[in-house]
Parts: C-alpha cells; sequence; structure tokens
C-alpha cells in the first residue's frame, strides 16, 4: 500500500516537472510581448504621424486643383481618376493616423493627458448630477403623495421637506445646465490645440470636411467633358496651346514628384510598424511552438490551477492578438495608401505622357505652318520681282511703268495681308465682325482719305495724269511731278500772257479734289504737248486787208514750218489713243469785229517747250513787217501776242 502511494507520488511529480520547467519560458514570453510594445511605441512618434498627414493633405489639395485640363478627350478620364484616388489616399492616411495614435499613448503632451481627463471628471459630474435629479424626483413624487394624504401634524414637516428637495433639485438642474454646455463646448473644441496627437488628427481632418462625408467612400463627381480642340486654330491659337500643355506637362510633372515624396513619407511611417508585425507574428509562432513541444503528460491534464501555466499563455495569446490588431489597423491603411499612390502615379505618368503627345503634334503643325507662310510669302517674293523686272523689260512709258509698279505693290501687299491672316488667324467669323466694325469706323474718320485713294486710280486711268502733263485745278497752273496714292503735286507756273514761268513752288492738293463740282481740272490731250496762241492786230479803216492779212499769216507760217512735224508726230500719238481723227494743227487767220474797231487774229499752235521761243520768232517777224510803209498806214496800233486758251 505504501509502494503504492509513492508511485502515485512520483508520478503526480513527474506531470508537473514541465509544467514547472515551462514557468520560466513564459515569463521570457511576456516580457518580449512588452519589449514589442515598447519598440513599436518608441518606433512611433507622434510628429512623424503628423508630418505624414500634412504632406498627404497638400497634396490631396493640389491633386483637386493643380493640373487645368487643356482640352484633350482623355483629360476627364486622368483628372477623375487622379482625384477619385487622391481623395481615397487621404481618407486612408486619417484611418492609419487614428489606429497609430492609440499605438502611441506617450507621445500625447501633458496638456492632452489634462484635456482628457477634465472630459472624464465632467462627464463623472455630470452622470451624478442626472442620478441625483432623477433621484430628487422620485422624492418629490413620493412626498407630494404623503402630502395628499397626511395628518395636520405631519403637513408641515412634510411640506418642509419637500421644499429642500425642490431647491435641491433646481440646483441640480441649474448644475446640470451648465455642465451640458461645458460639454458641448468641449466636444467641439476640446480637440482643438489640447488634446494632444489625436486632438490633432481631428483638426487635420476638419481642415478637408469633404472627406468626412457618409459613405465608405468618397464621391469624386467626373468632370464634365471638356470641348475638344478645334483642328485647325491658326498660328496664334496654337502657340497659346502648345503654351497650356507644356504648363499642363510641368504641373504634372510637380504632381508626379509630390506623389514620390508622399510615398516615401508613408514608407517611413510603415516600416517600424511592419517590423513591429513580423516581430508580433514570430513571439505568436515562438508560443505556439512552446505549448507545442510539451510533454503528452503535461498537455493531458491542462487544467491545473495550482500553477496557472495553461492561463498565462490565453493571456499571452490575447495580448499578441490585441496588439497585432492594433497594428494591422495602422499598418493595413498604409499599405493601401502606397498602392493606391502607386497607381496615382502610373495615371500621371500616362497623362503626362498623352499631353506630350499632343503637344508633339502641336508643335509639328506649328512647324510646317511657319515653313508654310515662309515658303508662301517667298514664292509671293518672287513673283513680285518677276513682276518689276517685266515691267522695266517691256513697258518702256513712265506713266505705264508707275502705274504697273504701283498696281505691284498693291497686288504684293494684299497677297502678303492674306498669307499672314490666314496663317495667324482661324476665327473668320469673329475676324468679319472685327473687320465690319473697323471698315465702318474707317468709313466715316477717313471719309477724306478714302475718296482721294478712289481718286487716284481715276487719276492714273486710261485719261488720266501722268508725270509732266500740263493741268490747271483750283486756279493753279503747273506741271506734274507726281501722282500719289491720296495726294496730287504740282510744280507752279505763273506770268502774264502766254510767258509762264516756274516759281519754285509746288502745290499739293489731295486726290479727292477730283470729285468737288466746283473746282474744275483740266490737262492736256493724251500725247499732244502744245497750246494755241494767237497774234491779234488792229486795221485802220480803208487801209489794204488783204496786204495785212497775207503778211501777218505769211510770218506766222514761216515760224511754225520749223516746229509743225513735231506737231503732227504728237497729232498722231493722240489720235491713236483716243481713236479719234483729228485735224493737224496749222495757223489760221480770222478778220473780227471788236469793240475797238476791226481786228485781224491770227491762231498759231505751240510746243509747251517753245513757247518763249516761238512768240519771240514771231514778234521779230512781225517788227521787220511793220517797217513797211503801206503796212504800217493799214495797222492800228502794235500787233499783240497772247493765249488763245486760259488757263
Amino acid at each position: 500500500m505504501q509502494s503504492k502511494d509513492k508511485r502515485d507520488v512520483q508520478k503526480i511529480r513527474a506531470q508537473r516537472r514541465p509544467a514547472l520547467l515551462l514557468l520560466p519560458l513564459a515569463l521570457l514570453a511576456i516580457v518580449a510581448v512588452n519589449a514589442v510594445i515598447a519598440q513599436s511605441s518608441g518606433a512611433l512618434r507622434g510628429d512623424a504621424v503628423l508630418d505624414h498627414l500634412n504632406a498627404v493633405i497638400d497634396w490631396y489639395r493640389h491633386a483637386m486643383t493643380r493640373v487645368q485640363t487643356v482640352g484633350l478627350p482623355s483629360d476627364a478620364m486622368y483628372q477623375y481618376n487622379a482625384q477619385s484616388m487622391a481623395a481615397e489616399v487621404a481618407k486612408l492616411a486619417f484611418q492609419s493616423a487614428q489606429a497609430e495614435a492609440a499605438l502611441i499613448p506617450a507621445a500625447s503632451p501633458p496638456s492632452g493627458g489634462n484635456a482628457s481627463s477634465s472630459q472624464q471628471n465632467l462627464a463623472k459630474l455630470q452622470s451624478d448630477v442626472n442620478a441625483r435629479i432623477s433621484t430628487l424626483q422620485t422624492q418629490i413624487s413620493t412626498l407630494n403623495q404623503q402630502i395628499s394624504g397626511a395628518h395636520k401634524a405631519q403637513l408641515q414637516d412634510l411640506q418642509a421637506q419637500k421644499e429642500r428637495a425642490q431647491g435641491e433639485l433646481d440646483l441640480n438642474k441649474a448644475m446640470q445646465q451648465t455642465f451640458e454646455q461645458m460639454s458641448q463646448f468641449m466636444s467641439t473644441n476640446g480637440t482643438s490645440g489640447t488634446g494632444g496627437l489625436e486632438g490633432s488628427i481631428n483638426e487635420l481632418q476638419r481642415s478637408v470636411p469633404e472627406l468626412t462625408t457618409a459613405g465608405s467612400k468618397t464621391e469624386v463627381k467626373p468632370p464634365s467633358t471638356p470641348v475638344a480642340m478645334p483642328s485647325s486654330t491658326g498660328l496664334i491659337g496654337e502657340v497659346v496651346q502648345l503654351y497650356e500643355q507644356l504648363n499642363s506637362m510641368h504641373q504634372i510633372s510637380l504632381m508626379m514628384q509630390e506623389t514620390a515624396h508622399v510615398k516615401d513619407v508613408a514608407s517611413r511611417l510603415r516600416s517600424p510598424l511592419q517590423a513591429t508585425l513580423r516581430a508580433t507574428i514570430q513571439q505568436g509562432q515562438q508560443l505556439a511552438g512552446q505549448s507545442a513541444s510539451a510533454p503528452p503528460a503535461a498537455q493531458a491534464q491542462p487544467a491545473q490551477p495550482t500553477h496557472g501555466q495553461p492561463d498565462q499563455e490565453r493571456q499571452q495569446f490575447d495580448v499578441l492578438t490585441t496588439r497585432f490588431k492594433q497594428l494591422a489597423n495602422a499598418a493595413v491603411p498604409l499599405r493601401e495608401e502606397i498602392i493606391l499612390l502607386d497607381q496615382t502615379s502610373s495615371n500621371y505618368l500616362e497623362w503626362r505622357q498623352s499631353v506630350a503627345h499632343e503637344s508633339n503634334r502641336i508643335l509639328r503643325s506649328i512647324l510646317l505652318r511657319v515653313l508654310g507662310i515662309a515658303f508662301s510669302i517667298g514664292v509671293i517674293l518672287l513673283l513680285s520681282e518677276i513682276w518689276r523686272r517685266i515691267t522695266f523689260r517691256y513697258i518702256q512709258d513712265l506713266r505705264r511703268r508707275r502705274q504697273f509698279l504701283l498696281l505691284r505693290r498693291i497686288v504684293i501687299g494684299f497677297c502678303m495681308g492674306i498669307v499672314l491672316i490666314l496663317g495667324f488667324v482661324s476665327e473668320f467669323s469673329s475676324l468679319a465682325t472685327f473687320a465690319g466694325f473697323i471698315t465702318a469706323g474707317l468709313a466715316v474718320g477717313l471719309q477724306t482719305i478714302l475718296l482721294s485713294v478712289a481718286a487716284y486710280f481715276f487719276l492714273v486711268g486710261r485719261w488720266g495724269i501722268r508725270v509732266g502733263d500740263r493741268i490747271s485745278v483750283a486756279g493753279v497752273t503747273g506741271d506734274v511731278v507726281d501722282v500719289g496714292l491720296v495726294r496730287l503735286y504740282l510744280m507752279e507756273l505763273a506770268g502774264t500772257g502766254v510767258d509762264l514761268y516756274p516759281t519754285g513752288r509746288i502745290v499739293v492738293f489731295s486726290n479727292s479734289v477730283l470729285f468737288q463740282a466746283t473746282t474744275p481740272l483740266f490737262k492736256q490731250l493724251p500725247g499732244a504737248e502744245y497750246t494755241w496762241h494767237e497774234v491779234a492786230v488792229g486795221l485802220n479803216p480803208g487801209g489794204k486787208y488783204d496786204l495785212v492779212e497775207k503778211q501777218l499769216l505769211d510770218a506766222v507760217h514761216s515760224v511754225h514750218t520749223t516746229y509743225g512735224q513735231e506737231l503732227q508726230r504728237q497729232l498722231g500719238n493722240t489720235e491713236r489713243r483716243i481713236d479719234i481723227q483729228m485735224k493737224v494743227p496749222e495757223p489760221q487767220g480770222q478778220l473780227q469785229y471788236t469793240d475797238s474797231g476791226l481786228e485781224y487774229v491770227v491762231r498759231y499752235p505751240v510746243g509747251l517747250h517753245q513757247v518763249s521761243e516761238a512768240d519771240e520768232k514771231i514778234t521779230r517777224k512781225l517788227l521787220e513787217l511793220l517797217q513797211q510803209p503801206e503796212l504800217q498806214a493799214s495797222v492800228s496800233g502794235l500787233p499783240k501776242i497772247r493765249a488763245a486758251v486760259k488757263g
């Protein structure tokens, strides 16, 4: 019997020995768990969490507003994806920060602890006051019932108790109102500035209220479909589009850099959490391995309340499980945030490539348009040079040559203007409206100039004025020096009778003088450079009229024969130009009555540039004739040489 008891005692000791051996291991496991907890709390810092949130908020705001679309159809898709992922990243950052704040209670400053303790004390006082109010209300209700059935002797005492209870109830209600006001104020502003890490996180979250909307995902409204860019917008429009797209590419590049920075901040914040998670998992595996390595005898009787080893293992697993959940709640959103940041970077990269492709297309279009404009201008200048050479080679008439050169300048200028307008401007509807207003303003403000320009084409027409013509306009006689687009230049001629000479002055008329009915303009026939003069001599009654007529006419003919052939040549040119047959200009005599008596007049043509010479020769001939006595007896006074046409 004793040997049997002895064997039982030995068996119990053998069963207890493994449990005693596991006690140090269990203590080591608890120390390791505490070390893991201390490691995670020490690696995480409140300033790192806040820096991460600040970086995410700045990046989120830039993602919502920085990049402006440039009108590409794909812009709406890329912008919507970027903004949606930015909102999700911001929500995950706040979710992770709130979980991290629970891991580092020591990070909260003392003021934050005081604020939390004040809130707890206020809540306790408010609860006590509410309970006391409920008790007092019940007590007053009971006293009311007792007063209704009490005797006179008890009535005064019951009423005094009721008044005391009612006074205390009023006091507690006032305290309740005050506590509620303080609680509401602290719940609204208690986390601002003095709420530690959690208060700072809540304050940052209130700065982006759109992220606190109900629902698991933040809804981002898709942007309206941008208006497609016109295929041809002119050189100026394409340059503006290229600048906008280059600016958009720069903004996208900045967003990519900022995205990479936020990812680095999140990765640095996630590294200690990830290391702590690995350590926690390894610790759990070690605990599981220690339990599995226990002898079967020890496992057969797990419930030994004497040593408490299974309870300690359960406690260790519970601590590890709680800590793992806390770490996972902080690490998993960070991991999801990093994945979304990678996707956002890819989205920005594709967006930039799309804009770059369109920018290259617009740049090629600009270069081709510039080359087209340069080529067109070169062709116009080449045609201008060919026109000029043909004009100088085949047109010998200076007047015609000036007209063709002027027409060349007008045509070339018009063509170059059309090329530049077509190259630089494409909105012809706006251009037409603008041109209409400009034309109306020019028509009113530049009426005289427009009339002068219109008159210019009349002046240089087939029967127009050319340089060298002698004209009379507005009482001024002169030789044409130049016919401009808006002005006419004359070299003034002055003198008495038939002797005209240059005064040394240039007279300038507006071409619009052609349209003034009160200012007639006289000019020579095309190709004719002669005028008519006349010699008039008075006759005495009873004189030999035939002798005077014959002698005077022969004298004029003798002078006329020296330049008669030149006048016939000019007449031929005139007939060819105006297609009208004309008589050869020759001297003609005529006997006529005047106020002073009978007079004989001989009209004769004279070249514009030989007026003085021809008139002098005729005067000398007349002096010789008047030496004859018979002729002197027939003539009354001296002969007079004068212009047959005034002006």
